[in-house]
């Protein structure tokens, strides 16, 4: 079939998946984008005929799905972008978490119980860990296993170095320290490089949300007075809509630069 010619391309398709926490094969994947792709480049190819009349936009058809099929594909690194952004904000507290119940004692297997009980996202994959050493596979192999299956890289790192500080035989929480607090400084200096953006996009919010309508809608006022063009209530409507829409926008690049941290 060509849909498992496709997925035959993409090698890293079945641990990205996996990471995203999809349970379809790429085969199956591949299958799936390959149809809502054509449906979709199909259903804007005969809209857009039937609001053109223009024959010549059957010709973009060929684009129109390619785009829409690459968009597609990218669904589970968006998955795993938005899981990302859910452990980077709890990474933190639960790693404090795991280094005191070492450091009072507590194993790593009920350690990994523990926080497993306590945070919602990171949780999953402790709680992960602790299933597979239940039915019956050793700690260190379903540690490496969590190491492939993690989609964040801080969380791959706390994976791994529990897993090397038992091969070794070395202090587990003495370990995990050092690599707590990398993640915090890197974290900290996430929210210095937000904080430095924020203030040139505050700069063009205030020249394109605020400025530029007001003393625009003004100038334009003025000039209507003296060349005596009428403006209409919808005309201001429309500028309000308008700028409206520009807020929102603005909004939104803030929330997407915004570090996906909790300190």
């Amino acid at each position: 079939m060509l849909h498992k010619l496709v997925a035959k391309q993409f090698p890293n398709l079945r641990l990205t998946l996996a990471q995203a926490r999809i349970t379809e094969t790429p085969d199956e994947y591949i299958k799936k984008t390959t149809f809502v792709s054509m449906l979709l480049a199909i259903s804007i190819s005969v809209v857009g005929f039937l609001f053109t009349k223009n024959v010549f936009l059957f010709l973009a058809f060929p684009l129109t799905y390619a785009v829409s099929f690459f968009y597609f594909l990218n669904t589970a690194q968006a998955k795993i972008a938005a899981i990302n952004k859910d452990i980077s904000k709890e990474i933190v507290f639960a790693g404090r978490f795991l280094i005191i119940e070492l450091e009072s004692g507590v194993p790593v297997y009920e350690s990994f119980q523990n926080l497993s009980k306590n945070y919602e996202h990171v949780g999953k994959y402790f709680s992960e860990v602790v299933d597979r050493v239940d039915l019956g596979t050793p700690m260190e192999e379903a540690l490496n296993e969590a190491v492939q299956l993690s989609p964040s890289n801080d969380l791959r790192r706390i994976f791994w170095q529990v897993l090397n500080s038992l091969k070794t035989g070395s202090e587990v929480a003495g370990a995990l320290s050092n690599v707590f607090d990398q993640i915090v400084r890197e974290q900290q200096i996430r929210v210095k490089e937000y904080g430095r953006k924020l203030n040139p996009l505050a700069m063009f919010y205030m020249m394109a949300a605020i400025i530029i309508p007001s003393l625009g809608t003004i100038m334009l006022i003025v000039l209507s007075t003296f060349i005596g063009i009428n403006m209409s209530l919808v005309f201001f409507f429309i500028i309000i809509g308008l700028n409206i829409i520009v807020q929102l926008l603005f909004l939104a690049i803030i929330r997407a630069q915004r570090p996906p941290v909790d300190i």
